[in-house]
Order: structure tokens, then C-alpha cells, then sequence
């Protein structure tokens, strides 16, 4: 599948029952595209094993860690309304052994990583959102 705003290559995974929510109109799948990072719905069928890889050496593979940071990010264009669940996202990559922040900071000079959002100053808003939070 390729990606309706920059026509990459997407990853097309299931979304969990707890983040159905999360994904507008998602049927049972979302598509992540791995140069863009913007996320999509999709009626497509999930990728048995779904290669985050491909995103970049900075994404996590394993699904528990990649999928919620993939929801996460395609969020990202509206903070104040997605705030909650981006919390709520961040916080089950942290609990499967995922570092957000640090994987977002490493997107934000990965080359290869294109996104559609001001990813870089994101960063920082997801940065001082997390440790008001936190701290």
C-alpha cells in the first residue's frame, strides 16, 4: 500500500481493541507510512507481521512497542485534542520497553524520515508535555 500524502510505502497493521479509539474510522487496520510518518484507517488487510523496520534503525520492530508510537506520532498534528491518548499511547510504549521521546528525537535526524508534521518542534511540545506531567 502506498501512502495517500506522500505515496511511500506504508505499514499496514492491526489496531488493538484498546486503541480502536484512537484511529479515526478504523475498520481493524491503520497504514503508517514510513517516510512521512502519517497514519491512515484503512480497509486493507494488516500485514501478518507487519516490518517497522522499514520506518527507520530508530523505530522499534516489535508490534507491542511500534504500534502504540505509530498511533502516537500519526496524532501528533493536534496535541491539544489528541493530548490524552497520546499520554496514554506514550505510556504503553514505555511499559513494553520503549523510550518515545528518545525514538522521536532520533526520527527528527534521521535523512530518510520525511514528516508530513513539524516533527522536530512536536519533540519538543511531547517533551514538556511528558514532564508536566511526570515531574
Amino acid at each position: 500500500m502506498v501512502c495517500s500524502a506522500c505515496g511511500s510505502l506504508t505499514i499496514t497493521f492491526a489496531v488493538p481493541d484498546p486503541y480502536m479509539e484512537y484511529v479515526p474510522a478504523a475498520p481493524s487496520a491503520a497504514s503508517f507510512c514510513s517516510r512521512c510518518l502519517t497514519l491512515e484507517a484503512t480497509d486493507s488487510p494488516a500485514d501478518v507481521d507487519p516490518d517497522f523496520s522499514r520506518v527507520s534503525d530508530a523505530f522499534p520492530t516489535r508490534a507491542d512497542r511500534a504500534v502504540p508510537l505509530a498511533i502516537a506520532l500519526g496524532l501528533c498534528s493536534s496535541l491539544v485534542t489528541n493530548r490524552e491518548a497520546i499520554e496514554s499511547l506514550f505510556s504503553d510504549a514505555e511499559a513494553a520497553g520503549t523510550d518515545p521521546l528518545l525514538v522521536i528525537n532520533r526520527l527528527c535526524r534521521d535523512p530518510d524520515v520525511e514528516p508530513a508534521i513539524d516533527l522536530y518542534r512536536r519533540a519538543h511540545q511531547l517533551e514538556q508535555l511528558m514532564y508536566d506531567n511526570n515531574g
